[in-house]
């Protein structure tokens, strides 16, 4: 056998390893990523690029470029095999931690740059379409949503420890044969005031969500 039979052998076990070795890559993205979007970026300049990329990384995404056939085999390795009909063009991948902040900021970005074109995702383990994508894009991230919920919790939870002191405060007045005539009037009057602040936060959690969506 030549020497060069030997080498081109070599240099064709060192293709495959490497190519196996970025589809390892990929499936471990895949599984480490409570979200994955697909998104073709051809007509985007350099400086477009860039840009996108620092506002990916400004919300913890990583965003990579990998051939079509590459990522169609960790489709394969990892059950996602929904996803392959997005694998056409020149497509990249934004991975993240956050199920939703992959599709904001490109929403986001596509908004102003419509070269940019969002396919599919995974998110939490199932394929997603384009439209479900644009759903997820209007949701706040981590902190907005937590934020969101303390505002929902905050007024209700406060108004029935308000009423439950009311109770206790009205029941340690007077006689025992008018401690519930005391305690109901109290007690009512709180229930009344937690139904009061109830829509005044709930348009408050509208207006955060509206704001998080811009």
């Amino acid at each position: 056998m030549s020497i060069w039979v030997l080498e081109r052998g070599n240099m064709n076990q060192a293709v495959l390893s490497n190519k196996q070795a970025i589809v390892t890559e990929i499936v471990d993205r895949m599984k480490n990523s409570d979200s994955t979007v697909v998104c073709e970026y051809r007509g985007l300049s350099v400086a477009e690029v860039t840009e996108l990329r620092r506002n990916l990384r400004a919300e913890d995404v990583e965003f990579k470029v990998y051939k079509n056939t590459m990522v169609e085999r960790a489709c394969d390795e990892t059950g996602f095999g929904d996803l392959k009909d997005a694998l056409v063009g020149p497509n990249a991948f934004a991975f993240s931690k956050d199920a939703t902040a992959p599709a904001r900021v490109l929403a986001k970005f596509a908004k102003k740059h419509k070269a940019l074109v969002l396919k599919k995702g995974i998110v939490e383990g199932k394929v997603v379409d384009e439209n479900m994508i644009k759903e997820l894009s209007l949701l706040p991230n981590h902190d907005g949503m937590l934020s969101m919920l303390l505002s929902c919790l905050q007024a209700p939870v406060s108004s029935f420890a308000r009423a439950v002191k009311a109770v206790a405060d009205a029941k340690g007045d007077g006689a025992p044969a008018t401690q519930e005539e005391k305690a109901e009037p109290a007690a009512e009057k709180a229930v009344e005031e937690t139904k009061a602040e109830a829509p005044a936060e709930e348009a408050k959690v509208e207006e955060k969500a509206a704001e998080s969506a811009e």
